[in-house]
């Protein structure tokens, strides 16, 4: 078969890139380098890829594109996996970033879509899009209301991405994905800050008191899910996908120090707005219709992080 995966210098991208060239499939790629963080993380990210003759690249930006339906020709289906990301830079004079990466750069795939009479999309959605709310798990049939500017064009774009599914025929399935880690893991993202810290012999910076909470999802686990949503994601469904556990912030530096076998020392800093306090995800319908059983324990993903760290 033969998909498009926007995003796919990423992280997450990326490594659906591969999984998907690994399973004999045809690859068209599509990556902004947007400048959010420097270019070599993902030509390092992509190298793999690069040598396969079943992948092609084309480097623009999907909401400026004058090419993009005809880049999307012949398509089984898209994932979307391509987002301006990163909560605490969504404030301020950025957001019109945000915005234009976010929200327009969907709306303009979504046309292209129509137009090459590409029928499916699987995108890649957040858990940011539920905000902080005291019922635990998260479910996705509960209210939303986003903490961050990011999370508000998470949402605006999950609501067009299922708006086009109804007006123009799309079979359209979005997965919310909860704080994904693991190698190739983009450099302001926090384990991969941590990570280095710990290796370059620095403290670790961390922001609020540390019992904040997240349901972490290691990659590989995130992957296979996105593999199979393409073909048992149900036309129209959300789904989580989850760890399956909450894990404070101070127990993923515990964690650290017995992966490393290294000190781990703390700078602390107030907690910064925008942050939900707690996340973990009710993963029930994905393991259902996709049969997703997250299978890497935080050890284990996190040792895999600090080998490619140490790389």
């Amino acid at each position: 078969m033969k998909f498009v995966v926007t995003g796919a210098c990423g992280f997450i991208g990326s490594h659906l890139t591969d999984r998907l060239l690994s399973l004999g499939h045809e690859v068209v790629g599509i990556d902004g380098f947007v400048p959010f963080y420097p270019r070599e993380y993902k030509d390092r990210n992509i190298g793999g890829a690069r040598g396969s003759s079943r992948f092609r690249l084309h480097e623009t930006l999907i909401e400026t594109s004058p090419d993009l339906p005809k880049i999307l020709e012949g398509a089984d289906a898209v994932f979307h996996l391509a987002a301006q990301a990163g909560v605490r830079a969504s404030w301020g004079d950025d957001f019109a970033g945000y915005v234009e990466h976010n929200v327009l750069g969907t709306q303009r795939l979504l046309e292209a879509m129509v137009t090459a009479d590409v029928r499916r999309i699987v995108y890649a959605s957040s858990s940011s899009v539920y905000g902080d709310v005291d019922a635990l798990p998260l479910v996705e049939t509960m209210a939303l209301s986003p903490v961050s500017p990011y999370g508000v064009t998470k949402l605006a774009a999950e609501h067009l991405v299922h708006l086009y599914g109804k007006a123009s025929g799309l079979s359209v399935t979005s997965l919310r994905f909860f704080t994904v880690y693991g190698p190739r893991q983009r450099p302001d993202m926090a384990f991969h800050r941590f990570l280095k810290a710990v290796r370059d012999g620095n403290p670790i910076t961390l922001y609020g008191d540390g019992l904040q909470t997240r349901d972490f999802t290691f990659i590989g686990d995130l992957v296979d899910v996105l593999v199979a949503a393409i073909d048992r994601g149900q036309p129209g469904l959300v789904y989580n996908v989850g760890g399956g556990q909450r894990v404070s912030v101070l127990k993923v530096l515990e964690t650290i120090g017995e992966v490393t076998g290294r000190d781990v020392r703390v700078d602390r800093q107030a907690g910064q707005k925008g942050d939900m306090r707690d996340t973990l995800a009710d993963t029930t319908r994905a393991a259902r219709d996709l049969g997703f059983v997250p299978a890497t324990p935080l050890a284990e993903g996190l040792k895999a992080e600090w080998e490619w760290i140490c790389s």
